[in-house]
């Protein structure tokens, strides 16, 4: 079962992220991170990426599709707070432009 994780836990597994940030309080507490693209193709390409990656780890992000940009939230809404598969997640995402 998940459960939130601790402020200090939240601040170790963001330290390990390159880019990613914090952002809301409480039961609203999101990591955040926007990647920059040329354009819309590779902008929707890398949404599909990630869409591959949420089916298949049953943990959806919160997307904001732009032309050339998209901006990633992660959050787990049945412990209303950040869990482990949040930053697991983030890293999984990280690593397709690697």
């Amino acid at each position: 079962m998940r459960k939130a994780l601790s402020p200090a836990e939240v601040a170790s597994s963001l330290s390990l992220l390159d880019g990613w940030r914090l952002v809301g309080e409480g039961a609203g507490q999101q990591i955040e991170k926007t990647f920059s693209f040329q354009d819309y193709y590779e902008t929707i390409a890398f949404v599909n990426a990630i869409a591959f990656i949420a089916h298949r780890r049953d943990h959806h992000p919160d997307l904001s599709v732009h032309y050339n940009r998209c901006v990633v939230r992660f959050s787990t809404h049945d412990v209303k707070g950040l869990s482990d598969n949040d930053f697991q997640c983030a890293a999984e995402v990280d690593a397709l432009l690697a």
